[in-house]
């Protein structure tokens, strides 16, 4: 399948074509759904806790004597129902996350990109490297894209280092390594900027 090669100030340079078993294949919302729940369950630092009989500070001691008070008996002064005891069934550290095999993350990630590209969300660019440093400059060629939040994914070779800092005072902007694609960004984001370069690193890792 064909796709128009753009440059940074929207003029088309060239065509590519995009391996149809990537950019091609069908919707799969429950897959994608199942990804992202995946993402986000991983992200979980899981780290909230209360602290247990065993941890609360305290001492093991009877706090009164078994008989003769008219209190109920007690072994110590750490259980729940001692204030500055223990809580009951209270959370403790997990791991939130849980497995989802590799093929099922491709197929994911190429109903996502397959997806961008029906609703022509997706430009491919010849390549990321500009003259200047300076923000204004790619801030107005940026406009002529009309986008309302922008994705740029740059090859392994690395990243212009005038467009990184060009583009890091623009707002609703990101930069990600072709390594790093999810799909949590790629739904995330209005439009997919993915330099020329990336496709056949990216295709080549789904197929």
């Amino acid at each position: 399948m064909k796709q128009s090669v753009l440059s940074l100030k929207n003029k088309m340079v060239g065509d590519i074509d995009l391996d149809a078993n990537v950019f091609g294949i069908k919707k799969l919302p429950d897959l994608i759904h199942q990804y992202i729940r995946y993402q986000n369950a991983k992200s979980r630092q899981g780290s909230h806790k209360t602290k247990s009989r065993s941890e609360v500070k305290g001492r093991s001691k009877k706090p009164f004597s078994q008989k003769g008070t008219g209190n109920a008996r007690q072994g110590s002064n750490k259980p729940p129902n001692f204030r500055g005891g223990a809580i009951s069934m209270g959370p403790v550290n997990r791991d939130h996350s849980f497995s989802l095999n590799k093929k099922e993350k491709k197929l994911a990630l190429k109903s996502a990109l397959s997806n961008k590209i029906t609703e022509d969300k997706i430009v491919i660019i010849d390549s990321f490297e500009i003259k200047s440093f300076k923000t204004k400059e790619i801030y107005l060629d940026l406009q002529k894209f009309e986008y309302e939040s922008a994705l740029f994914i740059h090859s392994e070779t690395g990243l212009d280092k005038n467009f990184k800092l060009a583009t890091s005072n623009i707002p609703r902007i990101s930069i990600l390594n072709q390594k790093g694609v999810n799909v949590r960004d790629i739904i995330r984001f209005d439009k997919i900027f993915i330099e020329q370069k990336s496709v056949t690193e990216i295709t080549e890792r789904l197929s």
